[in-house]
């Protein structure tokens, strides 16, 4: 008996799927090394998650091979999202999809990787963990400013 959770692992993993593919390829049709980058930053996500999801659908019920022909098919759904974001770009300017990816990817480290940090108790790990976060926003402003005075 399949559990009703697991068809909504797939629908929702299919539109996050779909809506990841919109926004890699918007960045891929404004330049080549920004979409490379935020490809590389989708796979690095979607691996996990997409592990996840299968053991999720072994967990509620499915045989090994019908979860995985059906977490693909939600994979599948990257692949139409970014279809549908190349197709549009004939018809409108899809520039507004870059900060739409950096968004999504800000979103995606808010709601998973904060949680996930501040349920330490300890204080000494919370700041190790705020100390790091700033330093990677600091780092980020960096190579944004490095890139800005190299471009000027």
């Amino acid at each position: 008996c399949k559990q009703p959770l697991t068809y909504l692992i797939l629908i929702g993993d299919g539109l996050h799927n779909f809506i990841g593919g919109l926004a890699v390829a918007g960045t891929f049709l404004i330049d080549i090394r920004l979409g490379i980058m935020a490809w590389l930053a989708a796979a690095a996500h979607e691996i996990p998650q997409e592990l996840g999801d299968f053991s999720v659908l072994l967990h509620g019920g499915w045989e090994k091979h019908k979860a995985l022909i059906f977490n693909v098919l939600s994979a599948l759904s990257f692949l139409v999202g970014g279809l549908v974001a190349y197709a549009a770009s004939f018809k409108i300017n899809v520039d507004f999809l870059v900060p739409f990816a950096a968004g999504n990817f800000l979103y995606i480290g808010a709601s998973d990787l904060v949680p996930e940090v501040n349920k330490h108790g300890d204080l000494a790990v919370n700041i190790i963990h705020f100390v790091s976060f700033a330093a990677g926003i600091a780092l980020m402003w960096l190579i944004k400013l490095a890139f800005t005075q190299a471009g000027a």
